[in-house]
């Protein structure tokens, strides 16, 4: 098996320590869920590995120093999750990777992110959990859209009253229409039954 590309999923949980066994796999893709916990020590076993994206999770802790035995790595990205600590030794693969590959993290200090570890940051004592009344809404607020549109719906309704009212040309044709409709359907009902 040469790769394997679990992004946009919704999975959720930890990260299973399982995937390291598959130590010929060359790309691993989990980006993109509702993954938690640590990223797995064990990673360090995927010796052929060139492609490993964790971002856009919600893993927690350090980013294992095991990693930086993986010296096939080509791609990294644990971007956007709530990793803590310092980024990983600048040495072999890992000092190519760039500001993105680990962006996003608030409490993630080091080279190559401009946050200096020196400075005192107050780390949470556990990670922020998902709210459990909260439903996840996609891009779309759907209350705001049904106000919205029962807004809208109210303003066209009220053109259309004050367009007849004023105007008894516009009045005369959408009663015509009106009344034209209404004996279409009365036709077509009684020539089926």
């Amino acid at each position: 098996m040469y790769g394997i590309d679990l992004s946009c999923n919704q999975l959720s949980g930890q990260i299973p320590k399982e995937l390291s066994n598959l130590t010929q796999i060359h790309s691993l893709n989990l980006s993109h869920n509702h993954l938690t916990g640590a990223i797995p020590s064990q990673f360090l076993n995927l010796k052929n590995i060139e492609s490993l994206d964790l971002s856009y999770n919600n893993l927690t802790g350090r980013i294992p120093t095991q990693l930086l035995e993986l010296t096939t790595l080509a791609v990294f990205s644990v971007a956007h999750n709530n990793l803590t600590g310092m980024t990983p030794q600048r040495t072999a693969q890992f000092g190519t990777f760039n500001e993105s590959s680990y962006e996003g993290n608030p409490f993630l200090c080091g080279l190559p992110l401009h946050i200096s570890c020196m400075e005192t940051k107050e780390i949470p004592m556990s990670p922020p959990g998902p709210d459990c009344c909260e439903e996840d809404t996609g891009f779309l607020d759907m209350e705001s859209f049904y106000i919205s549109f029962l807004v809208a719906y109210a303003n066209v309704v009220l053109v259309v009253i004050v367009v007849l009212w004023v105007n008894p040309y516009w009045r005369n044709v959408w009663f015509y229409y009106v009344e034209s409709f209404m004996y279409s359907c009365y036709y077509f009902f009684a020539s089926k039954m």
